[in-house]
């Protein structure tokens, strides 16, 4: 296990970490690491508490000869294996080189010239910073800005293509002249190309087409990660996208998927193990310019100890394969399987093959912060009504099987007390169902489609009648079939409180500014020819909000102007499917451009989407939207 802690939902980002794993940064940092390990023992000074981020990242361990602090608070307590030393001692040191974990040489240096031992040579981190022109924040090297990265699964063959879509959402806070560092691995983990992309208009576009790129470049066919790095951001730290996979030729696939999360974790959920007929690869891709050895991470059915390895050791970056029929060949659907990532990945994508189609999702973070939480089951039902729920697109029954797998999103829990209730468009409450107090290791699913009897939408809810936990971060994996088509599409996310006055532990949970969460932005392409891009949108509820929403539909030109503008109703509970080539017309998206999109908007409550793709002959795709 990598053992950096990266992400606390309390703290936020670990940004030491993100700026040692900049692909530039790490490249820099192994040369020091070799310059440190060819000059034998090493006095540490760790004036930040990098320590603990730092030693983990070095290809080479280092002769630690002591670690020291200023803080004559901490001075004894144990450290990596050592305990601190203070550093009005650092003199007396028998290490010939300091290393200070500090970005800026100039500080440290006076800080330390008349505490180096005799004949002492000084490093920093000074030597791996980025350039200054890379930088959004340039007074201020950690702040968050500055490394506003994510990788995203990129893939260009013979048999399939991908897209990434986003936009300047920077720009609506004052960003300018932002443009994109992008550094693309192959299957290898060798570097293909790095290059920069300007965005130089507010709110236009972007878009990342590995055909495109493949031509550009002249590169050769290719499976493997793109690394991003927005420059020049404000507002956001966090690259958000939506990644198109579209098979070519006669390759009916189709997938859209969201972004991956830019922080790794030790575990993942929500990977589904095969049905009949069916193979599904793990895409494990490796996050840093290190080696990850054989055996570290590894594969175990949900709420079982008995962990596969994998096999096989990574090189830096690299993409692997991982078939669960080879990993765990006795597990089927719709049993869940947990990857012990060790810290190494970000959020892994995994793809589904049934005959000649293919369909790509994504895996959750599984946290390990999260305690069961007793005050749920006790939530006053005034203020929070149904509590925490976990709303998804129910298709006509009559055409689609809407299939629900509640899923444990966090190491401590061990149960599932659950219910499903549905709701048809209007928002009338339907059919419910309790799906029992399920254990970690369930293999139960629901079919959310007969149970609504119609089109609309359900919730996933915590129900205690049997007893059992909630921790607020209640998962499912919602899977949706084709009967005519045979087309398949999965998408997974976690509850939220949804639209009510009061709070609770961050929740409503809100993306701009403190709870209650009461508005809402999200982000839609618009694609004037087949595959059409599509939204279901939901209006959910705990308790009474307002009866129908106010929202608002803006088109946006390639170029970030808004070109048309409709205002949409959507009852308490209710739901609409949204097409931009039905509500703005097919010339209008035409005009505005390869890569127009919809912006939609609510200032009155929170609403929640899911976006995708469909043409004519069945293909589609689902995945929920992100907003910003």
């Amino acid at each position: 296990m990598l053992g950096i802690r990266t992400f606390d939902p309390r703290t936020g980002g670990n940004m030491a970490y993100r700026a040692l794993t900049h692909p530039l940064t790490a490249e820099k940092l192994a040369l020091l690491n070799r310059k440190l390990v060819a000059a034998g023992p090493v006095a540490i000074y760790d004036p930040h508490g990098m320590i603990d981020t730092i030693l983990p990242l070095l290809p080479v361990p280092l002769q630690v000869a002591g670690l020291y602090t200023h803080d004559s608070l901490r001075v004894g307590q144990p450290c990596r294996g050592q305990v601190l030393r203070a550093l009005a001692d650092l003199p007396a040191s028998t290490a010939t080189t300091v290393w200070a974990l500090d970005f800026s040489s100039a500080v440290i240096e006076n800080r330390l010239a008349s505490l180096m031992p005799a004949g002492g040579t000084l490093h920093t981190l000074a030597s791996i910073r980025l350039p200054q022109d890379m930088l959004s924040v340039g007074h201020h090297y950690l702040d968050r800005l500055n490394f506003g990265t994510n990788f995203a699964f990129f893939r260009e063959t013979d048999a399939f293509s991908t897209r990434l879509v986003t936009a300047n959402y920077w720009a609506r806070y004052g960003a300018r002249n932002v443009r994109l560092w992008l550094r693309l691995f192959d299957e290898d983990g060798c570097v293909l190309h790095t290059w920069e992309q300007p965005v130089p208009k507010g709110e236009q576009a972007i878009v990342l087409d590995s055909a495109e790129i493949h031509q550009r470049f002249g590169l050769p066919a290719f499976t493997g990660q793109l690394f991003i790095h927005a420059i020049g951001i404000a507002g956001h730290d966090v690259v958000k996208y939506a990644l198109e996979t579209r098979g070519k030729g006669a390759n009916a696939s189709l997938s859209v998927t969201h972004d991956a999360n830019a922080w790794p974790a030790n575990r993942y959920a929500n990977l589904p193990a095969p049905a009949l007929g069916e193979d599904v690869v793990l895409w494990v891709q490796n996050s840093h310019d290190l080696t990850i050895p054989a055996g570290t991470m590894t594969l175990n059915r949900m709420g079982r100890d008995e962990q596969v390895p994998i096999s096989q050791t990574l090189a830096p970056y690299q993409t692997l394969a991982v078939h669960l029929r080879d990993m765990l060949p006795d597990l089927a659907w719709p049993a869940q399987v947990e990857f012990r990532a060790g810290g190494y990945v970000v959020r892994p994508r995994y793809e589904v093959m049934r005959g000649a189609r293919t369909r790509i999702a994504h895996l959750n973070v599984q946290r390990a912060d999260l305690q069961p939480d007793p005050g749920i089951a006790e939530l006053d039902p005034r203020f929070f009504g149904r509590g925490y729920l976990l709303p998804f697109p129910v298709p006509d029954p009559a055409r689609y099987r809407t299939l629900v797998v509640p899923a444990p999103m966090a190491e401590s829990l061990t149960s599932l007390p659950v219910r499903v209730d549905s709701f048809d468009r209007s928002g009338q409450a339907g059919a419910t169902q309790f799906m029992g107090n399920l254990g970690r290791d369930h293999a139960s699913v629901l079919d959310a489609g007969a149970l609504a009897g119609s089109a609309g939408h359900a919730e996933l809810v915590y129900d205690f009648r049997e007893g059992g936990q909630a921790d607020g971060w209640l998962h499912a994996l919602i899977r949706y079939e084709d009967r005519v088509s045979g087309h398949v599409a999965e998408t997974s996310f976690g509850a939220h409180i949804f639209n009510t006055a009061m709070t609770y532990r961050g929740e409503p949970q809100s993306y701009a500014g403190p709870p209650p969460g009461l508005s809402t932005r999200l982000f839609l392409t618009a694609a004037p020819h087949e595959p059409y891009s599509f939204c279901m949108l939901i209006y959910p509820v705990s308790g009474p909000w307002h009866a129908v929403s106010d929202t608002g539909l803006s088109l946006h030109t390639a170029d970030g102007a808004v070109m048309a503008e409709e205002r949409l109703a959507i009852p308490q509970s209710g739901s609409r499917e949204i097409w931009p080539h039905e509500v703005f017309g097919r010339s209008a998206l035409e005009i505005a451009g390869e890569g127009a999109y919809v912006i939609i908007r609510d200032t009155t409550c929170r609403l929640f989407g899911y976006h995708g793709r469909r043409s004519g002959d069945g293909r589609f795709s689902i995945d929920h939207m992100f907003g910003f």
